[in-house]
């Protein structure tokens, strides 16, 4: 999501939870899966870290804590011991991060003022011109690899 990790010591570690709106809710100390289920009785919650593609999703026992310095989501009770499709799981990232970038304020990463980079648009017929280009030059051509990135719809 990004490293200013010059500055992480001044700003205290929160757990991040990401609701099913795609909102934020922060915690800046361990706070008890059952607490948060108070407010979100439609779901479960699940660590970031214990997802992965085409595995079952699983809950957090509600006597847990939620710790600072983790992500996590809120899911809805129909995912709940599904297999997680890359679908989904791109989905999730994709509000993950938008949450995060509008805690934020879409670009400050910690409040010392580091700023995210943002992308430079390059077309793809630039990119191709500048393979051919590198290609021509003496000691004979280099392998260019040229990648199209896209988004995913939200």
């Amino acid at each position: 999501m990004g490293i200013c990790s010059s500055c992480d010591s001044n700003h205290a570690a929160t757990a991040k939870l990401i609701l099913q709106d795609g909102r934020l809710q922060e915690f800046a100390y361990p706070v008890k899966v059952s607490y948060v289920l108070q407010m979100n009785p439609t779901c479960f919650i699940c660590n970031s870290d214990e997802m992965d593609f085409d595995d079952v999703v699983s809950a957090i026992g509600e006597d847990e804590e939620l710790h600072p310095g983790q992500l996590y989501f809120a899911l809805p009770l129909s995912w709940l011991k599904h297999p997680l499709q890359a679908a989904e799981m791109a989905a999730l990232a994709v509000k993950a991060s938008s949450a995060l970038m509008k805690r934020n304020n879409g670009g400050e990463k910690c409040g010392c003022r580091c700023k995210t980079v943002a992308p430079f648009p390059v077309s793809e017929e630039s990119i191709r011109r500048r393979a051919a280009s590198a290609g021509s030059g003496k000691g004979g051509r280099r392998k260019v690899s040229v990648s199209v990135l896209s988004s995913i719809p939200e």
